[in-house]
């Protein structure tokens, strides 16, 4: 399983992305791809400005993108990634589902990449 961060869906997204070709690599897989729903709530940002963000969940949802379950108390796991890592709260959402589900990150953000490894995750981009 990988576990998206939304800098992948975001470039998949976009027509004019640097990583767009590498997001379309990442997310032509068999693997499952999965998301923290903060995440997908953070790559639906731009379409909703723009009026179209049913339009974006659509071609999420084409690529079979499951939303991971958020467990109770994940808050305290959320506080405890924030404070060891110094991310920001999104980035921390993305470790938090990779650890719940034992998965890789997909991630174009560099600080987001080494704080999962770090924390011994393998990064898928």
């Amino acid at each position: 399983m990988i576990v998206l961060d939304a800098s992948v869906l975001i470039a998949h997204l976009a027509n004019d992305d640097i990583h767009g070709s590498e997001a379309f690599e990442i997310l032509d897989t068999e693997e499952e791809l999965a998301i923290h729903p903060f995440t997908l709530a953070e790559c639906l940002v731009g379409p909703a400005r723009l009026g179209r963000e049913e339009e974006a969940l659509a071609i999420i949802e084409r690529l079979a993108v499951e939303q991971v379950a958020v467990p109770t108390g994940q808050s305290l796991a959320l506080a405890r990634l924030r404070a060891s890592t110094r991310l920001k709260l999104p980035d921390c959402c993305v470790l938090a589902a990779v650890l719940e589900t034992s998965a890789r990150v997909a991630t174009f953000d560099a600080a987001l990449a080494d704080a999962a490894k770090q924390l011994g995750i393998a990064v898928a981009a």
